[in-house]
């Protein structure tokens, strides 16, 4: 049976990218993956517990280039709830996670959400205030529209994300660059504005690259089962072709992907030399 994911790094050149685990989750996957049932999950169940509830890693990644601290997404936050017969979330271990490698809240220079679902921005506030205050905060324009004003139960918070958030919003699009090495890359579906983050050496001597991809997948069965829709996807048909498109493009040794709700491990790569695609947990990514 396959657990959350505990830290892991990678570098890339001179960057590291690490995983810090804030929580994680166990969902249902007849709620959650209802393309997937019954019989879906039969080559799979070795991610599956006693009840048929997969996991999910809840957390950030922790990019360090040159002199620059960013944080891909927040996680979940202290939270500990469960919908009975759904799901159950366990958050709250991203600060000791972030103290752990050496930094406080006040080090980190930039946070950029992939996107604004409420396992994504659980830290944006600590106390009403925000919890990185030196820190530019982005996401796409889309993304921000398409909640602002919102208070959907999966969305952000009106009064602990949204409203302090919009003081301080920075709008990136494709192509934009985070930081040195660290880049936008557009990847709607899952919600309109849905953004992923690409991760290069910025000195060049490393062709391998890191690519960071939010909830373009919800576990590493999606890169097998790419027509399996998460169900809070805004636009199915699109996320599963955004999916495709992102799989066939990282096909490649080159290529590190980074799920960051991907149970055991974040990193790995993608195997082609099957008759089905297959994820690859790993591979001495590091």
């Amino acid at each position: 049976m396959s657990r959350p994911a505990e830290r892991a790094q990678v570098r890339v050149g001179q960057t590291t990218v690490t995983y810090l685990p804030d929580g994680h989750a166990w969902l249902n996957p007849a709620v959650f993956l209802p393309a997937s049932v019954p019989e879906g999950w039969a080559a799979h169940d070795a991610f599956l517990d006693r009840r048929g509830w997969f996991p999910v890693s809840i957390g950030s990644f922790l990019i360090r280039t040159a002199d620059r601290a960013v944080l891909v997404d927040l996680g979940l936050g202290a939270v500990d709830f469960a919908l009975p017969g759904a799901a159950e979330f366990h958050g709250g271990g991203l600060l000791t996670a972030l103290a752990e490698e050496g930094l406080s809240p006040n080090d980190i220079d930039t946070v950029m959400y992939t996107h604004l679902h409420h396992d994504h921005v659980g830290w944006t506030t600590r106390d009403s205030n925000l919890t990185f205050p030196n820190a530019r905060h982005l996401v796409s324009e889309a993304e921000w529209e398409h909640w602002h004003g919102t208070a959907e139960l999966v969305g952000p918070d009106p009064d602990a994300v949204q409203r302090p958030l919009s003081e301080v919003i920075g709008f990136v699009g494709d192509g934009d660059t985070v930081a040195p090495g660290v880049h936008v890359l557009a990847t709607p579906g899952h919600t309109p504005g849905h953004s992923s983050v690409e991760v290069r050496d910025p000195g060049g001597a490393d062709p391998r690259r890191v690519l960071i991809l939010g909830d373009v997948m919800h576990c590493q069965v999606q890169i097998t089962e790419s027509h399996w829709s998460f169900a809070f996807d805004v636009d199915p048909a699109q996320g599963v072709a955004t999916r495709e498109h992102v799989v066939k493009d990282v096909e490649d040794e080159r290529t590190i992907l980074a799920g960051g709700h991907f149970a055991g491990q974040v990193f790995g790569r993608v195997l082609t030399a099957t008759p089905l695609r297959t994820w690859a947990s790993g591979l001495g990514v590091g």
